[in-house]
């Protein structure tokens, strides 16, 4: 009877470790849901968005219509929840604002005015079809303006136009605009190099172009797709010398894909604007 006692107790202790073997395997066993590993975050880039830390935009009045200058009126509420009046100056203004259709072939860039506590201005709008409008300021972070974005449609007919290839020369008013790299693929999340060499009707490099909000050049990126905005900084001083008439950008794509890419650049007192399509890869 004593050994029969024994090896029940051992047969109970075995069947109790087995249970608890088992209860163990299914209690820690990883479901799949614990494979699952999330995609990695999308680098951000401005303008994808009418909020931001802390900061919205407002539209007052939009667009209706076609017209050479459509008005556009919009206040940014800040973190207190009032309409903010007064931004630290970026590139020599308070506030910048770009309007652009959704097929990159309607481009602006305006300063607005501000009247009381709403900011105004104008646009055209040639067309109908959907825009996009990006208001850009120095909020908490004076080394990365704040771009808020928000869209409006016009009703009517639309002549929607093909983005054009990526290319390395691109032409206005008499003045030639080259990428002697020729039409290279800058990385994607990676500090690139825009060179961008100017040339007159003769073919002479501008190498004493006017100052333009703080520089020789002001150049905005849109990616043709998702339409948010990329910043590129001009590395060249005024009173910098510009051999062969080129401007150096560094910029840092946070999307693969085609990007149109607007620069403004002032001779003779008159602004214009070159716009070139680049592939991110």
């Amino acid at each position: 009877m004593r050994e029969i006692h024994w090896a029940t107790r051992v047969g109970l202790l075995a069947l109790i470790l087995l249970v608890f073997g088992v209860v163990g395997y299914v209690v820690t066993r990883p479901s799949p849901a614990a494979h699952y590993m999330p995609p990695p975050v999308v680098p951000h880039s401005d303008g994808l968005s009418d909020n931001q830390d802390g900061f919205r935009f407002n539209p007052v009045v939009t667009p209706q219509e076609r017209g050479a200058a459509m008005p556009i009126a919009f206040q940014i509420i800040g973190p207190s929840g009032k309409p903010e009046t007064t931004f630290p100056e970026n590139q020599t203004k308070q506030l910048h604002f770009f309007v652009v259709r959704d097929d990159m072939q309607s481009y602006q860039h305006v300063h607005p005015e501000l009247r009381g506590d709403t900011w105004h201005t104008t646009a055209s709008v040639p067309d109908g079809g959907a825009y996009r409008m990006y208001a850009e300021f120095i909020g908490r972070d004076p080394l990365h303006p704040i771009v808020l974005g928000t869209g409006f449609i016009i009703p009517g007919d639309t002549t929607f136009v093909p983005l054009q290839e990526p290319e390395a020369r691109a032409a206005v008013d008499g003045f030639t605009v080259t990428r002697p790299e020729g039409a290279a693929q800058p990385p994607v999340g990676k500090p690139s190099t825009i060179r961008l060499r100017i040339a007159d009707a003769a073919g002479a490099p501008v190498t004493d172009p006017e100052e333009h909000l703080g520089a020789y050049g002001h150049l905005t990126g849109f990616n043709a797709i998702l339409h948010s905005v990329t910043h590129l900084h001009p590395l060249q001083r005024v009173g910098t010398a510009l051999p062969e008439g080129e401007l150096t950008f560094q910029a840092n794509f946070a999307e693969r894909g085609e990007h149109r890419l607007f620069l403004e650049f002032r001779v003779g007192g008159t602004v214009r604007t070159a716009a070139f399509t680049v592939f991110v890869t």
